[in-house]
């Protein structure tokens, strides 16, 4: 994905240097850089970050990574006992909880690292992130910086992307890209296999399709056309490399645009944002979605979209209900709001590790999580 990037700017034994700034989250490039080396301490760096200096690493590669580990273990250790107000409302944590992991990830993002146009490091023991600099960036005209951490991130995806993730609901292996939110959390592709399907199944909307993997099982499950839409070019690239991957491109259309293609179907099936909150990078607009603003218009939007005895499936969690940022009357405000009936639902646990992890902050919410498929029709 080939894009412009902002410049950084730093002044190193007395030369003015310049490079492009990347950073996911579309930070501003920090005004002040200090370059630092393997002599600089975890706790010394933190201190700094915190700052807002940004920290740009010369030192030995393997040893920057252990930096940001010794950085993380000091800013995951709880807060002494009592030196902290306690908090009892949901809601309160919640905000709490992002506001650390806000911290967190500026902090950690504070330690720089810098690549050449060619997206070599060169650094004592420098890895070869060439390949999957590339596949998020494309190619560039001049040496860029980003967050050290970010661009461990990079290499974690392209190794996924290479292995691949199988995914039992559909018997196959999807290639994740980076940036794309893959479906980890594989029991609301459960409950889609087992809902039964409306009587007139022959087209069949995935909005916001992400990998491809709904638009896939839909396919899968008999219905002859599928358009899967997302808004973001990314989601559309590794949906397509997927369903390309599968054979499934005779059945599957891919569209790039907001919510609903143009025209009607038998069945509209949607996964959306679960929380209603600000997302922070760009992959987090997966998870949050600010005032409920993006599941508010899918449901405005169905009885425009749906044929004539027509389903909309609704895969949602309750966890922003037992958080405080929802109510159930609210939602069923919304889909009263909206013209649509509930037909029935399909519920099931949540399964991930968190619910079963108490040390989680939010382990009182996640303990309780339940996803439910809402089958939606016009009223």
């Amino acid at each position: 994905m080939t894009t412009s990037y902002p410049h950084i700017h730093w002044e190193h034994h007395g030369d003015h240097l310049q490079s492009l700034w990347y950073s996911e989250a579309d930070l501003a490039p920090p005004k002040e850089i200090m370059v630092i080396d393997d002599t600089m301490a975890a706790n010394k760096a933190i201190a700094l970050a915190r700052q807002g200096v940004g920290l740009l690493w010369s030192g030995d590669f393997q040893n920057g990574r252990e930096l940001l580990r010794a950085m993380a273990r000091r800013l995951e250790k709880p807060p002494r006992v009592g030196s902290q107000k306690k908090l009892d409302d949901p809601a309160e944590i919640f905000a709490f909880h992002r506001q650390q992991q806000g911290i967190k990830a500026q902090v950690m993002g504070s330690i720089l690292i810098a690549l050449t146009k060619d997206f070599v490091i060169e650094l004592r023991r420098g890895q070869d992130v060439s390949k999957a600099c590339f596949e998020v960036m494309g190619p560039l005209q001049e040496s860029i910086v980003m967050p050290f951490k970010q661009l461990l991130a990079i290499v974690s995806a392209h190794e996924w992307r290479k292995k691949k993730v199988f995914i039992p609901a559909i018997e196959e292996h999807i290639i994740p890209h980076f940036g794309v939110f893959s479906p980890i959390r594989g029991e609301y592709l459960d409950i889609v296999k087992q809902a039964q399907l409306p009587k007139q199944h022959q087209i069949a909307f995935d909005i916001g399709t992400g990998t491809g993997v709904l638009a896939i099982l839909l396919a899968k499950r008999g219905i002859p056309k599928v358009i899967g839409t997302d808004l973001d070019p990314r989601a559309i690239a590794c949906a397509k490399e997927n369903i390309t991957a599968l054979g499934f491109q005779s059945s599957i259309e891919l569209i790039e645009t907001h919510l609903f293609p143009l025209g009607r179907a038998d069945l509209i099936v949607c996964n959306p944002p679960w929380l209603p909150a600000t997302p922070s990078s760009h992959i987090e607009h997966a998870i949050y979605d600010p005032n409920s603003q993006f599941l508010k218009e899918f449901l405005n939007g169905l009885k425009c979209h749906l044929n004539a005895q027509g389903q909309a499936w609704l895969i949602i969690s309750d966890l922003a209900e037992h958080l405080g940022l929802r109510t159930r009357p609210e939602l069923l405000d919304w889909i009263a709001s909206a013209g649509l009936t509930i037909a029935h639902q399909i519920h099931i646990k949540a399964k991930h590790p968190k619910t079963r992890d108490d040390s989680d902050p939010l382990y009182f919410a996640r303990a309780k999580e339940i996803t439910t498929l809402w089958v939606l029709e016009v009223a």
